[in-house]
């Protein structure tokens, strides 16, 4: 197995300011691998409850998403509510339970841990550095936190910055890590933390890509109609990571193609709720996407 993601699996309850819908399957895990199954077979480390349907999981394996790491636990799949505001960049947790993920202890399968690259979504970053510690000789580590992490398990996360070589955030979580206000300022001193490379997302204003000889600044693909943004952080990841493991390699250039990819992911993302428009494309669309993206670039 080359590409690989620890994270979570879940029901997720939406409300939106046009539509609701309960009980999806949602987590960070799904959105990746959904996203990253376009360009590499990808791997899923993950615990789900005895309510979580077996034609969910049949459904990855038949989209070169791997699931035997998925470990069915006697109890709840974790669940998620959340509301979103008009402006689609405010967002309300209305309920978190975390039920099975709570005792969740990730065990990689044997022949996963070889992988190549590894994606740790957002969570407890001691969780991460479990997995992380089980797989032998990766060669780029990409990883996902949020502002609960940095406020409440600092420690733990200076540690996990030591060993990854990238970082995922939206620009609050950096001012916040970093207690600067510009952002490059702030993306400076997360990179002396460890990471090579740091992805900011900007939400609907695109993302930079920043390291040691990388400044790139990228806009958000152009949706005509959103639908749901739940999931495109992690769709966004599963792009970049299932583009780099298609092609073998982090080079700048490497580094920048993903980039693209991993916007044009999201953007299918957001068009649908739960992964009823991710999950439904193919590569040619992919393909088409990305010339769009890339033109916007061109001067």
């Amino acid at each position: 197995m080359s590409l690989l993601v620890c994270g979570t699996l879940a029901f997720d309850s939406i409300e939106t300011p046009f539509e609701s819908r309960t009980d999806m399957v949602g987590g960070s895990a799904t959105y990746f691998a959904h996203a990253a199954r376009y360009f590499s077979p990808v791997g899923v480390v993950g615990v789900v409850g005895t309510d979580f349907p077996d034609s969910v999981i049949g459904d990855f394996s038949s989209r070169d998403i791997d699931s035997r790491g998925i470990e069915v636990a006697e109890g709840k799949t974790f669940r998620w509510a959340g509301r979103y505001e008009a402006d689609w960049n405010t967002r309300t947790t209305l309920d978190t339970q975390l039920n099975v993920f709570a005792e969740f202890d990730p065990k990689i399968p044997g022949d996963y841990r070889s992988s190549d690259y590894l994606f740790l979504a957002n969570a407890e970053p001691a969780l991460q550095r479990k997995a992380l510690d089980q797989v032998e000789t990766p060669k780029f580590v990409l990883a996902d936190t949020m502002n609960l992490w940095i406020e409440t398990a600092r420690a733990d996360l200076d540690m996990l910055l030591r060993e990854v070589d990238g970082l995922v955030i939206n620009d609050e979580e950096a001012f916040l890590l970093t207690g600067k206000r510009n952002l490059f300022v702030a993306a400076e001193e997360i990179l002396k933390m460890g990471p090579r490379i740091l992805i900011l997302k900007k939400g609907e204003h695109g993302a930079f890509l920043l390291g040691e000889g990388l400044r790139f600044a990228l806009p958000a693909y152009p949706v005509a109609e959103v639908v749901d943004p739940t999931g495109a952080g992690d769709s966004f990841a599963g792009g970049f990571m299932g583009y780099i493991a298609s092609v073998a390699n982090v080079e700048p250039s490497t580094l920048r193609r993903a980039m693209l990819y991993g916007t044009v992911t999201a953007s299918f993302c957001v068009e649908g709720f739960s992964v009823e428009t991710l999950a439904h494309r193919n590569r040619a669309q992919i393909e088409s996407r990305f010339d769009e993206l890339h033109s916007l670039l061109s001067v």
